[in-house]
């Protein structure tokens, strides 16, 4: 193993960086390929060489790909916001699936066979069936959603005409932090529920918004299935094996929903803050539930999510919040910029 070096591309935003951070614990090289758009210098493993870079730069990827042997790919680089799709479909389907092509051309002309990507449920859109399995029906809710479909088709082919092995991994709500408080969420903007609302515990903004109390479930609000960020990593590292025979893909969440109130009154529960509220109608497209069914990578790889309950996932992101108050400082890492 100790030869084998992979690309992560993304590998300094938040799942990515978990990633890296559980590769390299299992003895694997890695590069880290990242724009630096949206994530962070400081969130790069330190054994990690990372080379600034974009993926729609194909000469410099091509540069990239000839000074290094990649024994496999992981992808998670991608415009990812489902309400900015919405307003600005072409730059998703554009840079997505374009980049994607890069990657996946590349792959083919040195001879990588393993590729995974992160993929989305956002596939699902409004589902017929809850828990969502594999076998659900694929109609994408925003443009967001239908690049990630659109890369899961290009890998299909690209295992069906040159041999390339991918896992398609959907995951939910990626949540929490490195137990350490080492690694976490900083998002500019911030669009997801948990560091929404640990923000108005800490005090960074006034209140937390509730979009919709009118749903049809127990309390009223949606209901997500959240799943641990390191849970994440593992489950990245444990297909890497089953592309040395065969394509895959899974779903990935714990199986379980919670509700907008029930996070919040996590969060109070965990802070110790009191937490302000305010009720405001629903957003357009929302889903009232969205929970995964992770049987299928359960049964084949022994997947377990380690930090399944709530309490946990908010705690470690509490965690990282209070140990960076101001998220990732950049500016003490510049020396391991480097260009590609």
């Amino acid at each position: 193993m100790a030869s084998e070096t992979l690309l992560v591309t993304g590998g300094a935003g938040f799942v990515g960086s978990h990633a890296v951070h559980e590769l390299i614990d299992r003895g694997f090289g890695i590069v880290v390929a990242d724009n630096l758009n949206q994530g962070h210098l400081a969130a790069v493993h330190p054994k990690a060489e990372l080379v600034q870079i974009d993926l729609a730069d194909r000469a410099a990827l091509k540069r990239l790909f000839g000074r290094h042997r990649f024994t496999g790919v992981l992808h998670f680089a991608a415009n990812s916001l489902v309400g900015e799709s919405m307003a600005q479909p072409f730059l998703y389907l554009r840079d997505n699936v374009v980049n994607a092509m890069n990657l996946v051309e590349l792959c083919i002309e040195h001879g990588v066979k393993r590729f995974v990507l992160s993929s989305t449920a956002n596939l699902f859109g409004n589902p017929k069936q809850i828990p969502i399995d594999e076998d659900a029906a694929i109609e994408p809710g925003s443009p967001y959603g239908e690049s990630k479909y659109a890369i899961e088709r290009m890998l299909a082919w690209a295992d069906q005409l040159h041999g390339i092995k991918s896992a398609c991994l959907r995951y939910f709500n990626a949540a929490g932090a490195h137990p350490d408080g080492s690694l976490g969420e900083d998002h500019q903007p911030e669009t997801h529920l948990i560091p929404l609302v640990l923000d108005a515990a800490a005090g960074r903004r006034s209140h937390i918004e509730i979009y919709g109390t009118d749903y049809p479930t127990p309390d009223g609000t949606c209901i997500r299935d959240y799943v641990h960020v390191c849970d994440l990593a593992v489950a990245h590292a444990l297909v890497l094996d089953v592309l040395t025979e065969r394509s895959c893909r899974y779903n990935l969440g714990n199986g379980k929903g919670y509700s907008v109130r029930e996070v919040i009154a996590a969060a109070r529960r965990v802070t110790g803050c009191d937490i302000s509220v305010r009720e405001g109608g629903r957003r357009p497209g929302d889903p009232p539930v969205l929970v995964a069914s992770s049987d299928r990578i359960r049964a084949e790889l022994g997947w377990t999510p380690k930090f399944s309950d709530l309490d946990s996932i908010v705690a470690h992101a509490w965690g990282w919040r209070r140990q960076n108050p101001a998220g990732y400082d950049d500016r003490s890492n510049e020396k391991r910029r480097r260009a590609p």
